[in-house]
């Protein structure tokens, strides 16, 4: 590698607390600089004195007028793809399960059984009634840890099993380039009330543990632990948008050649008394206690409020050409992100969506993708009367009413999932591009004014391409997830397969499939048509359209 030297650089003075006691260093000041007066040499012995004495100063440094550099030769942007997905969520803890409960229209909103809840105005969320660490954290652990840590520890390693990361595999990888970056928004807030409880009878009855396993990085650290990985190892906390900063923080340190592997989403547990008592106080939540199910109604003119959920989402992303080399299967490829702020209030959203467009415009700008080719948003919308309005109209200011496009809100089932949110809803969003089908919004039953009911999904079919990832023509979906407050999103691309247009059926009278905008870096554009499904008398389906073209004079 070639050196270069910089020109010189300006001098700059650095103050440092010194205690010098050895009459060597009193030796070292050039007297015959302060020569100029008498004064000045009666100033110079009183710092030498104090020099001698023990007493701290400050002094001037001035360091080496150039600098020698290493100039690093050229390297090819580094990729970033998504190889496996963990969930533990309140419709199911494996990937397919919870995507096809969110098919389905299956609400996991339900009474919390978890603890008396009558005397709060609000006794429903999406609570997890079923789960079990049994094979993936030890008894010992399980006892102690908050559920956020076990939801998180279980999450993650059901995304390496779902990644392919087998005990061979595992012993192959470089482990100082595997990192964990999984946050969460709440922490251990039961294991930090627990103690307060114990706090009342003795500091003697305090869980020993209770202050590292409230803190919320101690998740990511013991996963790390676990796995003996020794790569970027810390968590985010950014409310509403924790998962989404740990998924773009991942992703920038593979991009930097940091790590070649991380684990990286989100997982919170809040749903007990102080939790949910501070919702209530807040006068965020629904209190539509009497249809649990119907609660969560995101664009609905009727919505009064979100509601808790829980659980953790858990991204596998991998470089490239380490997925490639230990023959991964490639679900997505991450594209880039954004990070902006509102500035304007703790919970309200900004009147003029400035926030939320600002972040659009530059992640857009950011990954390389245009407006056009985005024809699926899986938007924040958690069922509030004055975020969800000026989400929608952040994103109709964005990319305009596109026929092409469909919005959706995984809440409408799950819940607020808190720091969880945003990777849950990346794995349903990952599982839309697999399957070639975006889940429905439930209890749409009437729209908000001026918001646009066919943007709004119904169970769709897509189009849909079956290829490897190895191949000269990959298909590329672009998406984006969103999640407001802070403003997260992220694009994501997936190289899907398509052996055979699959031809699913619901008894309407017409459906219209989305139409997919497709483009290959090699061969440029290809374009797939799926126009028009028609049901006829007795629903059988007829007249379906579709081809498939490729030309090089389409780059």
């Amino acid at each position: 590698m070639a050196s270069t030297t910089t020109s010189s650089l300006c001098t700059w003075l650095v103050a440092a607390c010194m205690s010098v006691t050895c009459d060597a260093d009193r030796t070292r000041t050039p007297h015959a600089i302060f020569r100029s007066s008498k004064k000045s040499r009666k100033s110079q012995f009183n710092v030498s004195r104090s020099t001698h004495s023990g007493k701290t100063m400050a002094v001037a440094l001035q360091p080496t007028q150039e600098v020698t550099t290493i100039k690093k030769p050229p390297t090819k942007q580094r990729r970033v793809v998504v190889t496996g997905l963990g969930v533990v969520t309140p419709l199911g803890h494996e990937p397919d399960i919870f995507y096809n409960n969110l098919l389905d229209g299956v609400s996991g909103i339900s009474e919390i059984e978890t603890f008396d809840c009558a005397e709060y105005p609000t006794r429903i969320a999406g609570e997890i009634k079923s789960f079990s660490t049994d094979g993936w954290v030890a008894p010992k652990l399980s006892k102690r840890m908050d559920k956020f840590m076990l939801y998180m520890l279980t999450a993650g390693k059901k995304a390496l099993v779902d990644g392919g990361i087998t005990d061979d595999v595992m012993d192959e990888l470089n482990k100082d380039k595997c990192g964990v970056l999984i946050g969460s928004a709440m922490g251990g807030m039961k294991v930090f009330n627990d103690a307060i409880e114990a706090l009342r009878i003795s500091y003697k009855k305090m869980n020993p543990f209770c202050v590292p396993f409230a803190t919320t990085n101690m998740g990511s650290a013991m996963l790390a632990m676990d796995l003996g990985w020794m790569g970027p190892n810390y968590s985010i906390s950014t409310a509403c948008a924790t998962s989404n900063f740990c998924i773009l923080n991942a992703a920038n340190h593979i991009i930097r050649g940091e790590a070649d592997v991380m684990l990286c989403g989100g997982s919170d547990a809040a749903i007990i008394p102080i939790g949910l008592g501070g919702f209530v106080a807040c006068r965020a939540l629904s209190q539509r206690n009497t249809d649990p199910t119907k609660a969560s109604r995101p664009w609905d003119i009727n919505r009064d409020g979100f509601v808790m959920g829980e659980g953790a989402g858990v991204l596998l992303l991998e470089e490239l050409e380490h997925a490639k080399k230990r023959g991964a299967t490639i679900y997505a490829e991450f594209l880039g992100g954004s990070f902006t702020c509102d500035a304007y209030h703790v919970t309200e959203p900004r009147p003029d969506g400035a926030g939320v467009i600002l972040c659009i415009e530059k992640a857009l700008a950011q990954s390389g993708v245009s407006k056009e080719d985005v024809n699926y948003i899986n938007a924040h919308a958690t069922s509030t009367p004055a975020g969800d309005l000026k989400e929608y109209q952040a994103l109709m200011h964005c990319f305009g009413q596109n026929p092409k496009l469909r919005v959706n809100s995984t809440k409408s089932m799950i819940g607020h999932l808190l720091g969880a949110a945003g990777a849950v809803e990346a794995v349903a969003t990952i599982q839309a591009i697999r399957t070639g089908w975006v889940h429905p919004n439930i209890n749409l039953e009437k729209p908000d004014n001026g918001v646009v009911c066919y943007l709004l999904m119904l169970k769709c079919l897509l189009a849909q391409r079956k290829r490897d990832w190895m191949s000269r023509q990959p298909c590329r979906i672009h998406l984006v997830l969103g999640v407001t407050i802070l403003q997260s999103y992220l694009h994501l691309t997936s190289e899907t397969d398509f052996r055979a247009l699959l031809s699913y059926y619901y008894k309407v009278l017409s459906t219209q499939t989305m139409l997919l905008h497709t483009n290959s870096s090699v061969f440029g554009w290809v374009r797939i048509y799926a126009v028009w499904i028609s049901w006829l008398d007795q629903y059988l389906l007829r007249n379906i359209v579709f081809w498939d073209g490729v030309t090089e004079s389409e780059c």
